[in-house]
């Protein structure tokens, strides 16, 4: 099953902490990586420049409208992904536990869409 893991964080956390802090992050991230390729294998993954480089694309009455910045103003903004391909939830949960525990994780099993293929010229 594959699965995207959405990272939350406050964007602001990374240049607060200390140096044993940040070694923390890379020690918790390697570790995910570990306990995912015990149990699966990742596709995907990166983490995303800041919120304030972000454009919005909306469509709006019959117009495009392209915003900077992002959708919302919230604490925590979407910092990173992984896509990953685990049996099943229950390894997807216990995978994501060695990340960070200032994190909110979310975990969203992909879906395929019936008639719908990509292009395969791409």
């Amino acid at each position: 099953m594959r699965y995207v893991v959405l990272i939350a964080s406050d964007p602001a956390a990374w240049e607060r902490a200390t140096p044993q802090e940040r070694q923390g992050y890379v020690d918790a991230h390697n570790a995910f990586e570990r306990a995912l390729a015990a149990r699966g294998s990742k596709i995907s993954g990166a983490p995303l420049a800041s919120a304030d480089t972000a454009t919005t694309v909306r469509h709006d009455g019959g117009r495009l409208t392209v915003t900077d910045g992002p959708f919302a103003e919230l604490v925590e903004q979407i910092s990173g992904f992984y896509l990953v391909d685990l049996p099943d939830l229950d390894a997807a949960v216990d995978v994501c536990s060695t990340l960070p525990r200032s994190y909110t994780v979310e975990i969203r099993p992909t879906v395929e869409i019936e008639g719908y293929e990509p292009p395969r010229d791409l």
